[in-house]
This record gives structure tokens, C-alpha cells and sequence, in this order.
């Protein structure tokens, strides 16, 4: 199905996966709010909203760049609002913005906890339900959120308490969601990678370019986030989704092109089950 003439909000996408997202989509001849804080550019961390516009109406769709701070209830109505007025309503829904600190309980400042529990559970949850009224319109709307699988296990908490308690809120919101929305027929599901992902976080928080060179690229995100949204939206909800294993299914057989160097070992990602096994069969695994 494509994506041609529908509207797509999505927080936090003037770089990485969310971009990446919005570029697939632009490539149908989407309609693409980016709603990000980044407006001037940062020293670290390429891309700004503008960037951002200008490669989505690059690839074909048009774009929409608003400064929002998904903390600011104000910001988050009037951005949801303007995206309605602008493109006549809103079709997807893609809670990307997240803040990551990876410390335990005693090297945890406060003000941290606050700030990644705002953006990543608070955050998410405002942006739906501000969303929701006009979702409820769409023909085939979804909301998808780039959160874990609920996988209760210590080894997942124990090194960084306050992270994974704020990025399971997120996936805690997918739970409630799909069964709160089903009767609306609005979808509601989370997409993880198995691998990490050549981020900027991946590159400042996680160890740099050899961390990066056993990455996955943000495309393969990209790629299923499309598959999610072309799925009918009453028949396909609730699910905790791992990329590769949800795109094997789908038919993809090569991940290869994903890979940023082939010839380094993919390094797994946080929060996959260990009963998460990789597809079978496919070239470019893990």
C-alpha cells in the first residue's frame, strides 16, 4: 500500500530513525509534520527541523516542520492542530522522541530521571491522546511507537533503572492503547531493532564509530515502519514488533543492505527477549 497523500506526525524526526521513517514515507508522496526542538543546529548532532523538511519534500512528499517540545502541552495541541488544519487530518502517529541516560540508581541525577520520564512516557502518552480525535477520522490509522517488547527480566532494569522504566512507559502506553482504541479501529503497536541502530545517539552515548560500523542503518526501521502502516489497522494492533524477525515475515529475505559494514559483527540491542531468536534463512543476519 502506499502512503501517497497521507499524513504522518512524528516526533522527535529531524535525524535518525525518524527521519528515516519520514523519508519512506515522503517517497510515497506523504504529508510529513516533523514536530522536533532541534531549530538551530547542534554541535553534535546533525540536522535541525529545516534539514529535516528539506530532504522529505527532496524525496517527494511535502513537510511540515514545527518546533515542539514534546514536555509542553501547549506545544504538542497547537502542533497536532496545525498539522490538521495544514493537511486535513491525521493519518499515523510515530512516537520517536526519546531521552536516554544509561546510569544506575546513585549516578542518576533527578533532574535526568524527570526529563527522560517526560519525553519518553509522558510525552508519548500526550501526543496520542491529542492525536487521537483526528486518527479517529483517518481511513487506516495507526499509531506506532518506537519502544521495547514488555520483557520483564532484571537484566534489562538493573543497569539502568531510570531509562528503562521511562522507555517501558512508552511500551506500557501500547498496551493500554490498542485495547482502548480498538473499538475506534485505531492500531497501536511498538517496533523495536534487534541490533543497534548507526544513531547519533548510537555514536555519542554507546561507543563511537566501532559501535557505529556494527550497526544496522536507520532504513531498515524505515522499511518495516512502512509494512506496520500498510497493514489494516482493525486486524493489526497490540503487537510487540522485533524488526528483522516482523520484515522476514513479510517476505524480506536479504538484510544485508542494511548493515553498515558487513564484515563487523552485528552488536544486539537492549530490551530483545532472549526467546527473540533471528530469522532463519536470510542473508545479512545476525
Amino acid at each position: 500500500m502506499s502512503l501517497k497523500g497521507k499524513t504522518l506526525f512524528i516526533t522527535g524526526g529531524s535525524r535518525g530513525i525518524g527521519l528515516a521513517i519520514a523519508i519512506k514515507a515522503a517517497k510515497d508522496g506523504a504529508n510529513v509534520t516533523i514536530a522536533a526542538k532541534t531549530a538551530e543546529p547542534h554541535p553534535k548532532l546533525p540536522g535541525t527541523i529545516y534539514t529535516a523538511a528539506a530532504e522529505i519534500e527532496a524525496a517527494g512528499g511535502k513537510c511540515l516542520p514545527l518546533m515542539v517540545d514534546v514536555r509542553d502541552e501547549q506545544s504538542v495541541a497547537e502542533a497536532i492542530a496545525k498539522t490538521a488544519e495544514t493537511f486535513g487530518g491525521i493519518d499515523i502517529l510515530v512516537n520517536n522522541a526519546s531521552a536516554i541516560q544509561l546510569t544506575n540508581t546513585q549516578m542518576t541525577d533527578m533532574k535526568r530521571f524527570d526529563l527522560m520520564h517526560q519525553i519518553n512516557t509522558r510525552g508519548t502518552f500526550m501526543v496520542s491522546k491529542y492525536a487521537i480525535p483526528h486518527l479517529e477520522k483517518a481511513e487506516n490509522p495507526h499509531i506506532l511507537m518506537l519502544s521495547p517488547p514488555l520483557d520483564m527480566k532484571t537484566q534489562w532494569f538493573a543497569p539502568h533503572l531510570a531509562y528503562s522504566i521511562a522507555k517501558y512507559g512508552m511500551s506500557l502506553c501500547v498496551l493500554g492503547l490498542a485495547g482502548e482504541l480498538a473499538r475506534q479501529g485505531i492500531a497501536v503497536n511498538a517496533l523495536w531493532p534487534r541490533t543497534t541502530i548507526a544513531t547519533a545517539a548510537v555514536q555519542n552515548l554507546l561507543g563511537g564509530d566501532k559501535m557505529v560500523q556494527a550497526s544496522r542503518t536507520p532504513e531498515i526501521l524505515a522499511d518495516a515502519a512502512h509494512m506496520i502502516f500498510a497493514k489494516p489497522s482493525r486486524e493489526f494492533s497490540g503487537n510487540f514488533l522485533i524488526d528483522d524477525s516482523f520484515m522476514a515475515g513479510e517476505g524480506v529475505t536479504d538484510f544485508t543492505p542494511y548493515r553498515v559494514d558487513p564484515s563487523v559483527p552485528l552488536m544486539p540491542d537492549f530490551f530483545v527477549p532472549a526467546d527473540s531468536k533471528p530469522p532463519q534463512g536470510v542473508k545479512g543476519g545476525v
